[in-house]
């Protein structure tokens, strides 16, 4: 037992049951001015912090010291009301910035992933962390790791795509990045989050078979990586609410994975128990069913009540009870909460978007934008082109996405970061025409430009998913409340244009048409894609993210990001995703290839690489895979190596291909690099039809690529008596 471990147990034994009752509830409280003091109970163990409720119908947003200031008094007058002098935990978001405030913010996860650089991800992380710590907020409800393979998903921005590696690879760096400061990452939503159709938080009918091989491991990486939190999700699965499943929380949580960290239940989630899955008859019932099952706090409104009730009832007792809180008291004492309860506020200032946060915000803006198409358009030459016109509501939105960015009812915003429309202006300055357009001036304005843009908006995230996947037209309205998660806003969003039409006639007005897809998720672009000269996914790019478009838009930067995600050719394929497994009947429709319009892994450069000298090593059961990789191009640029595993002859059915390797390179023309890819033991391990995880016979195809269609290199191995060699 460690010291952290002696000092939570030890405070626990002199702790009486309702100062017990009280480390297991939470509060939140939108409006921080008037009676606030009077109105926030001091005796809970974790609060939603105040900071993110500062800057609603302000002029000027709170400044970082300010909110340093308040969490430090609400800290104060926490520790001076504990019996004990406990103090609370400060928790809030921080998906891609930490959400109390004007932080620095990077961006969407979904972009972050398109880097495929999870080096860039956990210095980003580290900014995020270090913003967080600076203001008191020592827990954040990120990074979400749960899979996008339906894009209808509202949330599949909040993602890092639908592949196993690659978001298990960014949310252990995210993880990371913020533990080292201080602030305890947690992982969600444990452990598979929407439903049939992409329905957020709908029953999970995944089988135990799949759970194990797709949605858990990501969460596992994240407790490898140190995460010491996990939230709980709202919907069920295999017939019990995931915030009261046990064989979720307890077996396999910390029976099989060893975690020794604290759950907590999304916003309201223990109530939807009762109120909304029907298991439970009263508060009380559910409170105690989820405590029992493994769940520790339980977000974000007091619960004081209802757990009391469950132990004046008999539906929990006090030795079960005391396991939840030595979880979170341990929390506690690891983060140093007792010993340094308090931050300072000046230091806050000189930190929170400070000129080397916002530059690693520009570099993760870079690395996160997508080439999907280029008929010899881009880059733009500054010196040649003389009038560029700007039409879409977006181009004159900072474009960090309306999900999670940030405070309550209060856009981010930040005078040092440009819209597109100001960034492209910054960028040409006066060698450029920049003109504005609406859909109106598309047949006047767009032929007497040498490249049109048009920049997309839609509304999704939280609270909105989608059964069209097509860019939305006028009248397309997001009116959006507060949601489960308390950060829907009241605010409005509407859509001004048919964009479809408006692309479509910039078009036919203008064949240098560019579309620049300012978005979370997939768009349907079948009705368009053939007549652009280029597409842009550039996603939500975060606040530097406007001028890295502009660098991208005309060579300074070479594009370099690929496809988290498949792009579908329509809502008609969905669910879709690469790594899926063998059929009986093919994967076609009678109208459909089944194939996706752009592939996972795929993304377009300015430059040109070759890959030869493929070779395979095979010694310790390990598989080394090497290739010289080379720019053939006139500019340096960035390819992504990627490894994928086939297998066949296995024992239970397999995917036909996953990604078990990969790593983004770097190279200056006519550069040439060694590329070496190493996979262990574990990455041609399966679950057996008996659901044993080992390295059970199999033959295997090692494929190498730049996506998971563009294959330029494979070889054979087989696993026999766990022992892998070539074929």
């Amino acid at each position: 037992m460690n010291d952290f471990e002696e000092r939570a147990r030890a405070l626990l034994k002199e702790m009486p049951l309702e100062e017990k009752i009280r480390q297991v509830t939470a509060d939140m409280i939108f409006d921080v001015d008037g009676d606030y003091d009077e109105r926030r109970n001091p005796l809970c163990g974790s609060y939603r912090n105040p900071g993110h409720f500062m800057h609603q119908d302000k002029e000027e947003p709170a400044t970082p010291g300010e909110v340093a200031e308040k969490i430090n008094k609400d800290v104060r007058r926490s520790i001076e009301a504990q019996p004990h002098g406990i103090p609370p935990i400060e928790n809030g978001e921080a998906l891609h910035g930490a959400q109390w405030g004007m932080c620095t913010c990077f961006p969407q996860p979904i972009g972050l992933a398109s880097s495929f650089d999870p080096d860039l991800v956990e210095r980003a992380a580290d900014v995020i962390g270090k913003e967080c710590a600076a203001a008191g907020v020592r827990q954040v409800f990120s990074p979400v790791v749960n899979l996008a393979r339906d894009c209808r998903w509202g949330r599949t921005v909040e993602t890092y795509g639908e592949d196993v590696k690659l978001s298990s690879d960014m949310g252990a760096a995210m993880c990371r990045g913020l533990q080292k400061n201080g602030v305890v990452a947690t992982p969600k939503h444990f452990a598979d989050n929407y439903g049939a159709g992409g329905r957020d938080s709908n029953y999970s009918e995944t089988s135990e078979r799949t759970m194990r091989e797709v949605f858990l491991p990501p969460f596992k990486a994240c407790f490898d990586a140190g995460a010491k939190s996990v939230m709980a999700a709202y919907n069920a699965w295999d017939g019990v609410p995931c915030s009261s499943n046990r064989r979720l929380l307890t077996e396999i949580l910390r029976g099989e994975w060893g975690f020794d960290g604290f759950v907590v239940s999304d916003y309201n989630g223990v109530s939807d128990i009762e109120t909304s899955h029907r298991c439970a008859f009263s508060p009380a019932q559910a409170a105690a069913m989820a405590l029992k099952a493994g769940l520790d706090v339980i977000l974000p409104f007091d619960s004081f009540g209802a757990v009391s009730e469950a132990l004046e009832k008999g539906y929990l007792t006090e030795s079960e009870l005391d396991e939840n809180v030595y979880r979170v008291l341990l929390a506690k004492f690891r983060l140093g909460l007792f010993d340094e309860p308090y931050r300072d506020p000046g230091e806050a200032d000189k930190l929170v978007r400070c000129d080397n946060h916002r530059k690693v915000a520009l570099e993760a803006a870079r690395e996160s934008v997508v080439l999907l198409k280029n008929e010899g358009v881009l880059p733009l030459d500054k010196d040649k082109i003389k009038r560029i016109g700007v039409f879409g509501q977006s181009a004159e939105l900072i474009p960090v996405g309306s999900n999670y960015s940030g405070p309550y009812r209060a856009p981010w915003r930040g005078s040092d970061a440009p819209t597109p429309l100001e960034a492209l202006k910054a960028f040409t300055g006066e060698k450029v025409e920049i003109v504005k357009g609406d859909s109106s001036d598309i047949e006047a304005l767009a032929p007497e430009c040498d490249a049109v843009f048009y920049f997309t908006a839609i509304a999704e995230g939280e609270g909105s998913d989608r059964s069209d996947i097509r860019l939305p037209r006028v009248t397309s309205r997001k009116a959006e409340k507060d949601a489960g998660g308390f950060i829907i806003d009241e605010d409005s969003f509407e859509i001004v244009d048919d964009q479809e039409s408006s692309i479509l006639r910039l078009c036919g007005a203008n064949p240098s048409t560019v579309v620049v897809l300012l978005n979370g998720a997939p768009v349907d672009m079948t009705a368009w894609i053939d007549k652009t000269s280029a597409v842009i996914e550039a996603w939500y790019p975060g606040e530097q993210g406007a001028k890295a478009l502009a660098e991208i838009i005309f060579g300074a930067t070479n594009p370099s990001g690929k496809l988290p995600l498949c792009i579908p050719k329509s809502v008609g394929q969905l669910p879709l995703f690469y790594s899926f497994k063998p059929s009986g009947r093919g994967y076609a429709y009678c109208d459909d290839d089944g194939k996706p319009l752009y592939p996972f892994g795929y993304g377009l450069s300015y430059t040109a690489f070759k890959a030869d000298g493929a070779e395979l090593k095979i010694r310790d059961n390990k598989a080394e895979v090497s290739c010289l990789v080379t720019n053939t191009g006139r500019v340096g640029g960035a390819e992504v190596i990627q490894l994928y595993l086939s297998s066949h002859l296995c024992e239970v059915v397999r995917p036909l291909k996953e990604l078990k390797a990969y790593k983004r390179v770097y190279l200056e023309s006519g550069e040439t690099k060694k590329v070496t890819l190493t996979l262990d033991e574990t990455d041609f391990s399966y679950y057996d039809a008996k659901m044993n995880f080992a390295l059970h016979d199999g033959h295997h195809t090692l494929l190498l690529g730049t996506s998971s269609e563009d294959i330029f290199s494979s070889f054979e191995l087989a696993a026999e008596n766990g022992v892998l060699r070539a074929q």
